[in-house]
């Protein structure tokens, strides 16, 4: 059999097989290296504290470059605009969370970021009393210097509005409660690093570096090793079958002589 598959005609066709095996081949690794997504590394950029203004525009969606980035800025938490949310947890126990509305430094007229709205996390309680508590000290004394991790908008859908209850900080539904209509709005919003008096620190990580491994992809790229086997295998077979048509020829030559 070997002596056929060595004739120009399938010496040619294994040239062809090996070439679609190594097309194949080369798609199951570029489909296996597809298959581990891993998390964005926290580096010294990500970590750095750089003002919420040089970073991100209001009016503007949130980019991933933004997201999760440590900022700092300065404004007014404007009173009698404390929204609580409830079923925020700390450490695993639910609670409340206070949020604030804080009106960007102005001093930099030109700026786009200038007298826009942000919502501000400031800080977890762990009953509503609490939380009222610290809200009516903020009314008192309330920092203008903040700096903590910005994170995308929730989903607004998530609150329970009819019985009362809202547990999501999503932006679009802020601005429809503050009193004093914003001009300009963040697309998301600031959970501080340092929780003001009465209330404890929110949770807010870094970005995962999490690796995840994508089955789905690693199930193609086995795929695609079959179809590379296959094509030698087809190879194989069509040699073989050429040989044995040819040994019963052969066979039936010498059996008519």
């Amino acid at each position: 059999m070997w002596e056929l598959a060595r004739r120009p005609r399938w010496i040619a066709a294994l040239v062809l097989c090996l070439a679609i095996a190594g097309g194949f081949a080369a798609l199951g690794q570029w489909q296996l290296s597809r298959s581990i997504d891993a998390g964005v590394p926290v580096d010294e950029t990500t970590e750095t504290p750089v003002p919420l203004g040089e970073l991100a525009e209001p009016q503007k969606p949130l980019s991933t470059t933004e997201a999760g980035r440590i900022v700092t800025i300065e404004g007014t938490l404007l009173p009698d605009e404390y929204v609580t949310l409830s079923g925020r947890l700390h450490e695993g126990t639910p609670g409340y969370w206070v949020v604030g509305h804080l009106l960007a430094d102005d001093s930099a007229a030109d700026s786009p970021s200038a007298g826009a709205s942000l919502a501000v996390a400031l800080g977890w309680a762990a009953t509503e009393e609490d939380a009222a508590s610290a809200i009516s000290q903020l009314e008192r004394d309330a920092p203008d210097s903040f700096r903590g991790r910005y994170l995308p908008t929730e989903a607004p859908q998530e609150d329970d509005f009819e019985n009362g209850e809202q547990n999501s900080l999503s932006t679009a539904a802020l601005v429809n409660q503050w009193g004093t209509p914003p001009t300009t709005v963040y697309a998301g919003y600031l959970v501080t690093d340092a929780a003001p008096a009465g209330l404890d620190q929110i949770d807010a990580p870094a970005p995962s570096t999490e690796v995840t491994v994508n089955w789905l992809n690693i199930f193609y790229s086995v795929e695609w090793a079959v179809f590379a086997g296959f094509a030698v295998f087809l190879w194989f077979r069509l040699v073989k079958d050429a040989w044995e048509r040819e040994q019963e020829e052969l066979a039936e030559e010498q059996h008519v002589n």
